[in-house]
Formats: structure tokens, C-alpha cells, sequence
């Protein structure tokens, strides 16, 4: 069989029994992350061996790796942990020189040494990233106190961790001169980037992605390309490829854009993901994997107890609440993903075997596996175990000065009808959330100072940071049924919600899905809404006689067509 039909059948095989096995995780509760490893262990030496690594997987597997990082970093805004943003790197940094002693100590405990006993302590001291969010993301806890401090303590935990990668991923580990030189190497260059990264945040980026914002294949383009600009200027400085990524993402997440351009680009993040997790997977064969099982499982419960210990008591030392020092210390107990890539690179440095790769994956299974069930069940176990906790409760304890959205108005579309109404709803309102695709009405919304996010109602990320479940009123100005049909299954059932439509039968059945006024333009004028919605927020017995009303009219319509 000639060698590249060969590599295209290997390429098939892993996708298929990664989509099985990722499918399988995911009705079973775990990261699909976990579902990616086993395909390679499944496939690879240590089962079947019906794949082996090939140049062209290796070299995937590290643009798979520069993605990953890239999308962590498109994760993190600043914006969500600015009002914490002291306390976060206090705790990140105290917890992470605490947490890293802890490891050392537990792997010294274990039997390791050298080496292997450092690379095991820098590795089991992160958070999973993709699997801390997309859980806090999918239980819509991001915006809680709790989910601000992990996503704070990610952030820090990252830039540590590129700089980890940066140093390893170097050839100058031999005396610790060169290591000292190596540091300062890439921390210098790492500085010119992120300087360049802040500053094209501010002034370019903001202009360029509102120019292509309502063009999809524009913004999917142009997000690529600086992802690849910076992993290209990465490389031609001799940096790794991980850091210039993770520094793209990061400065991408601060435009209005990000949420979308999140959407957009997350296929071709996943594919590249799936091969990465799958090559380590690949590398290892029963006997590794298996060399050091006891010592994992020992290490799983050690350090996730550590862990929760650890992060629980700096939380709270910083003065927030009880309940959010054990439910944002519950989130960020699993050691993470980036283990294995701290692995693979050390391994690749000749600084550990393959069976302490093979205990950093047991690590990472087991601490992932069952920190989902934990992130799922946060709140719950708080409940369970706070009458044991009483003793360490502070009196009149609170956590202040940190606002999520809660009883707000959010309108899907802006145009001249909803631009008149937007004032009123502020007014009784207070916050008011656009979520809006024109890239023409952003200046101006901008400038009023409105909560706007940029992109397709149409993309799960985007509903979520709107906060739909909380909103006060929904407002739709789109007449696509698809979108109010999935509004008004987000929306609470106490939520006022208004959308439109354009076919009477359209009409009847958002009414029957629960909306509460029904915009039908052949029998509403432009200006009724804001009577509606006024007489509804001054008189709703008489907003409920007027509603009755427009379904009569409705029927009669119907009925004479």
C-alpha cells in the first residue's frame, strides 16, 4: 500500500474511534478530553497497535498543542476577573509555590527522583482549563464568583505554564547558567509579544474584527492568521510555538468579537486537539502506562486532596465567602491536561521514561475524570458539607463588590425600532444586553455604553453570556423562527418576552411556546411596541386585555385568508 493512502487510512481510523470513544465520554459525564487519550492507547502499542506515530501526526500533534493553548487563551477576558484581579494573583501565586511544594513532597513520598521528581511536581500543580470552563460554560456558573476565580487563577496559571513550556521546549538544559539565560531569552521575547499583543488588542484589532464581524468566513480567516502570525513569529525566534499561540488567543479575547470567533474556529481547535491527545496516547505502550499505577492512584487522592485544601484556605484567607472558597477550590482540584504536555516535551528533553508519561496520563484520567462529577455537583456538596463547616464561618460574611447580570433586558438585533426602545428598557431595566451581528451599529452602541455582544444569536456561547435564564425581558426583532423558538426555550418562564414574526402561523405558535407579545408586521406598527411594552410596565392587567386582543385579530386574519 503506497505511504500516503497508508497515512490517509491511519488518519480515518482515528477520527472514527476518536468520534466513538468522545461520544462515549460524553454520555458518560467525562471530558472528551479523556476520550481522545484512549483512542491513542486503544489503536496505538498498547492495545492494537494498528497506528504508530508518523512525522506528519508529530507534527499535527504540536500545531494541535499551539491551538489548544490558543483557544485557552481565547477564553480568558480580562474583563471578567477585573474587579478581583488582586486578590486572584495573590492566591495564584502563594497557591502555586504551596501547591508545587505539596507535589514534590508527594511525589518524593512516591519514589521519585531527579528528574522525574521535578517534572512530576511542576506538572500536577494546574487547573484543566477546556474542562473548567466548558463544564462552569454548560452549568452557566462562568459569571459567578467562584467561576471568576478559577478563570483568574487559569489565566496566571497559564502564562506560568507557557513560560514552562517555553524553557522546555528549548535545547539549553544543561547547567543552570543556560538555564538562567534561557529564562531571561524567553521571558525578553515573550515581553515583545505580549506588548505588541496588548497594543494591536487596543487600537487594531477592535477596528479589524468589527470590519469583518458580519462576514463568518472573514473573521474565521482573520482569526487563523493571527493565530498563525504569532506561532510564526514564535518560531522564527526560537520560542515555542505553545506561547505565541497562547498570546494570540489572549489578545483576541479582549475584542467584542471573541465569543463568535470562539464558535467559529472551534472545529478545526477540536480536530487539531483530538490528533495531539491522541499522539500521547500513541507513544505509550501497556507497560508503560501501567509502571507506575499504584503510585497513581495514590497520587490522584493525594493531591486532589491537596489541592482542595490548599486553594480553599487561600480563597477564603483573601476574604470572600465560605461557600466560595469551597465551591471555587472544588472546581480546580484535577490535575490537568497540560501535565501530559509538560510530560511529552520532558520526555522529548530525555529528562523522564516513558512509564513516568504513562503516570502524568493515569494522573491526568483519574483527576479528570472524577473532578467532572465534582464540578457538576459543586453546589450540591457544599450544601452537604456546610453544617460541618460552621466553625470556620466568618460573621456576616459576604462576597462584595462583584456584579453578574441578574433581571436584566436582552434584545436580539438592533435597528431603529429597538434603538428607540433601548432607553425605556435601560430606564427600568437597568442593564440591557445587545447581542447583534451588524458590525455598522457597533460604534454607535458602543458609544452609549450599552452591554453588546457581536455575533450570531445562533452560537451556544454567545446565549450563555447573555445570561438568557436570568434575563428579566427578551426581545426579538428576528422574524426566523428557529431563533425565537430557541429564545423562548432559554428564557425563564417568569421572563417578559417579545419576538416577531412574519407568518401568521409563525405568530400562533410563539404563542403557544409562551411569548408573551407576538410583533406580526401587518397588524402592528413600529411605534405600537413601545406602547406595548410601556403599557405592560405600567398596567399589566390592561397589557394582558391589549395581548388578547392582537391573538383575536390574529385568528380573524387567518381566518379570512
Amino acid at each position: 500500500m503506497p505511504e500516503t493512502v497508508a497515512l490517509a487510512a491511519e488518519f480515518a481510523l482515528i477520527i472514527l474511534v476518536a468520534i466513538g470513544l468522545g461520544y462515549g465520554a460524553r454520555l458518560t459525564g467525562q471530558p472528551i478530553l479523556v476520550g481522545y487519550l484512549f483512542t491513542g492507547l486503544l489503536i496505538g502499542p498498547a492495545v492494537f497497535g494498528l497506528v504508530t506515530e508518523t512525522e506528519l501526526i508529530d507534527t499535527m500533534a504540536e500545531l494541535g498543542l499551539g491551538f489548544l493553548l490558543f483557544l485557552v487563551g481565547l477564553q480568558l477576558r480580562y474583563e471578567d476577573i477585573r474587579e478581583i484581579f488582586r486578590p486572584i494573583v495573590s492566591l495564584t501565586v502563594i497557591g502555586t509555590i504551596a501547591q508545587t511544594g505539596l507535589a514534590l513532597a508527594v511525589a518524593w513520598v512516591l519514589g521519585f527522583q531527579g528528574s522525574e521528581l521535578v517534572i512530576v511536581g511542576l506538572a500536577a500543580v494546574f487547573g484543566a482549563t477546556p474542562v473548567i470552563v466548558k463544564v462552569l460554560q454548560e452549568n452557566d456558573q462562568l459569571e459567578t464568583l467562584p467561576g471568576r476565580i478559577d478563570i483568574g487563577v487559569l489565566m496566571l496559571q497559564n502564562i506560568y505554564l507557557v513560560v514552562l513550556l517555553a524553557i522546555l521546549s528549548s535545547d539549553s538544559l544543561e547547567s543552570p547558567v543556560e538555564i538562567l539565560s534561557s529564562v531571561a531569552f524567553v521571558l525578553f521575547f515573550m515581553a515583545l509579544i505580549a506588548v505588541f499583543s496588548y497594543v494591536a488588542a487596543q487600537y487594531l484589532l477592535p477596528r479589524l474584527f468589527a470590519e469583518v464581524s458580519g462576514n463568518r468566513e472573514a473573521l474565521f480567516i482573520v482569526g487563523i492568521a493571527w493565530a498563525f502570525l504569532f506561532i510564526g513569529a514564535s518560531d522564527y525566534l526560537e520560542l515555542s510555538i505553545e506561547m505565541g499561540a497562547f498570546i494570540a488567543g489572549l489578545s483576541l479575547a479582549q475584542v467584542p468579537q471573541s465569543a463568535q470567533l470562539s464558535e467559529e474556529i472551534r472545529p478545526i481547535t477540536d480536530f487539531f486537539m483530538l490528533v495531539f491527545f491522541t499522539s500521547i496516547g500513541l507513544q505509550l505502550t501497556a507497560e508503560h502506562l501501567l509502571a507506575y499505577w499504584r503510585e497513581a492512584i495514590i497520587a490522584s487522592v493525594l493531591l486532589m486532596a491537596a489541592n482542595f485544601v490548599v486553594m480553599a484556605a487561600l480563597i477564603y484567607r483573601e476574604g470572600f465567602a465560605l461557600e466560595t472558597s469551597f465551591v471555587g477550590s472544588l472546581n480546580m482540584v484535577q490535575v490537568s491536561e497540560f501535565s501530559l504536555v509538560l510530560g511529552t516535551l520532558a520526555l522529548t528533553q530525555q529528562l523522564i521514561g516513558e512509564g513516568v508519561l504513562g503516570f502524568l496520563s493515569l494522573l491526568a484520567i483519574i483527576t479528570m475524570s472524577a473532578s467532572t462529577y465534582l464540578l457538576n455537583y459543586n453546589y450540591t456538596l457544599y450544601e452537604r458539607a456546610e453544617p460541618h463547616l460552621q466553625r470556620f464561618k466568618r460573621e456576616g460574611e459576604d462576597d462584595d463588590g462583584v456584579t453578574t447580570r441578574q433581571n436584566h433586558a436582552v434584545v436580539i438585533g438592533h435597528d431603529e425600532v429597538t434603538r428607540d426602545l433601548l432607553p425605556l428598557l435601560r430606564e427600568h431595566f437597568g442593564e440591557v444586553v445587545i447581542i447583534d451581528r451588524n458590525p455598522e451599529d457597533a460604534e454607535y452602541l458602543d458609544s452609549e455604553e450599552y452591554d453588546v455582544i457581536h455575533g450570531d444569536f445562533k452560537h451556544s456561547e454567545l446565549r450563555s453570556e447573555a445570561k438568557l435564564e436570568r434575563a428579566a425581558f427578551a426581545l426579538s426583532t428576528s422574524v426566523e423562527l428557529d431563533v425565537n423558538k430557541t429564545l423562548l426555550d432559554k428564557v425563564s418562564d417568569e421572563s417578559l418576552v417579545f419576538v416577531e414574526a412574519e407568518l401568521i402561523e409563525d405568530a400562533f405558535e410563539l404563542y403557544d411556546l409562551g411569548a408573551d407579545f407576538v410583533i406580526h408586521s401587518t397588524l402592528i406598527a413600529e411605534d405600537t411596541i413601545d406602547e406595548q411594552l410601556r403599557t405592560y410596565l405600567t398596567e399589566p392587567a390592561e397589557f394582558k386585555r391589549l395581548r388578547d386582543h392582537d391573538y383575536g385579530r390574529l385568528q380573524w386574519v387567518n381566518t379570512d385568508e
